[in-house]
């Protein structure tokens, strides 16, 4: 369950990413607001999730989810460049975040 909290607060930093540049600098309310729950919500399933899960792994399941999943919203829906070695990059990262999931799988 603690791993499921950690995924779902790696969307919500994703979101939270997303809203804070559709933000302009917090000069627009509604992605304004969006980033506020978005970030909110990551921490404090974070959080919750560190009670039970090493900070280590957790910690860097959390970054990559967020940054990967960031990277591919920002290349799909906000027209950032596309590269065969950004797209390399993201997969080793998913692999990495798939490898650090299952290191803490017995915790």
């Amino acid at each position: 369950m603690a791993w499921l909290l950690v995924i779902v607060a790696g969307l919500l930093e994703t979101g939270f990413a997303v809203s804070l540049k559709l933000s302009h600098g917090f000069t627009r309310l509604w992605p304004t607001i969006a980033f506020c729950v978005f970030a909110l919500g990551s921490f404090g399933l974070l959080t919750l999730a560190l009670r039970k899960l090493d900070v280590g792994p957790a910690y860097a399941v959390w970054t990559g989810i967020g940054a990967a999943g960031t990277a591919i919203y920002g290349m799909v829906f906000l027209g950032d460049i596309v590269s065969t070695l950004k797209i390399v990059s993201i997969t080793l990262v998913i692999v990495g975040i798939i490898g650090l999931q299952l290191s803490g799988a017995a915790h």
